[in-house]
């Protein structure tokens, strides 16, 4: 049992730092893309986007564990790790849009 609790708990803190990371690289994208360094932009998206992807991993197995009556302990830090994806997963999405417009910016000075 407390194995079990072990893995839960590396799983949980798993999908906490990779939701970290995941936002944090996509702020970078937003500030290297500001600057007109839309290579660095791309770059950090991309890391967002695999940090993003082992948080999902993980996710699923969680759910999967779930649907074949594998029933985790649902606690704050739980619900916690579920809050702090969603949230680095909508970041993600958002700063890739803010990438896209200082591009696109960039590219209306440069016709100028």
């Amino acid at each position: 049992m407390a194995e079990e609790q072990e893995q839960n708990l590396e799983t949980i803190m798993g999908l906490i730092v990779n939701g970290g990371n995941a936002k944090s690289s996509a702020f970078e994208a937003i500030y290297a893309a500001k600057d007109g360094d839309f290579d660095t932009a791309d770059a950090k998206l991309k890391e967002a986007d695999d940090a993003l992807s082992a948080a999902h991993n993980a996710q699923t197995g969680m759910l999967t564990d779930e649907a074949n009556g594998k029933h985790a302990h649902v606690g704050l830090l739980t619900v916690h790790s579920q809050d702090h994806l969603m949230t680095a997963i909508t970041f993600r999405d958002l700063a890739g849009e803010i990438v896209e417009l200082y591009k696109r910016l960039a590219q209306l000075q440069t016709a100028k």
